[in-house]
């Protein structure tokens, strides 16, 4: 076997590999990190806390990280599931622009100076390869025939 149809061997693997890995990394994190906020566990409580006080302070928090900790959990479980992609993408897209409100609203504690952010920025900003993924799923989806096709 000579090094390039080595090279056609292992890019044809990850092509068949490609979206399932995507689609588990990104049912891994969501879930995961959403389990977190359901069991009261997760490090981004605070910077949570004190962003839904500038935005939404009506709200308890507690029944906010719960309920957002739930939507995690949903955007993940969906990523598992065939055909709920025109579905899920749009999730993923409503929960990063929340999401991305911390390196905006709450500077200080997301960036220690300019370009250089803080654990918790690096945090929001790896987000971007979350959306790199969710772009690559739905870059795979074929297009619909009719509207009614994405129920």
């Amino acid at each position: 076997m000579n090094f390039l149809s080595l090279d056609h061997k292992i890019i044809d693997f990850f092509k068949v590999i490609s979206i399932p890995v995507s689609r588990f990394g990104l049912f891994l994190i969501f879930f995961w990190f959403g389990a977190l906020k359901v069991l009261d566990l997760s490090p981004a409580s605070d910077m949570v806390q004190n962003l839904l006080v500038q935005t939404i302070p009506f709200m308890s928090f507690h029944v906010f990280f719960v309920l957002f900790g739930l939507f995690e959990m949903a955007i993940g479980v969906l990523f598992l599931i065939k055909g709920t992609e025109r579905i899920v993408i749009p999730l993923l897209f409503i929960h990063m622009l929340t999401t991305l409100g911390p390196l905006f609203l709450l500077s200080g504690e997301t960036w220690s100076g300019f370009m250089v952010p803080t654990l918790e920025g690096q945090y929001i900003i790896k987000n971007i390869a979350l959306i790199g993924l969710a772009i690559g799923i739905a870059a795979h989806l074929h297009p619909m025939k009719k509207f009614r096709d994405i129920i």
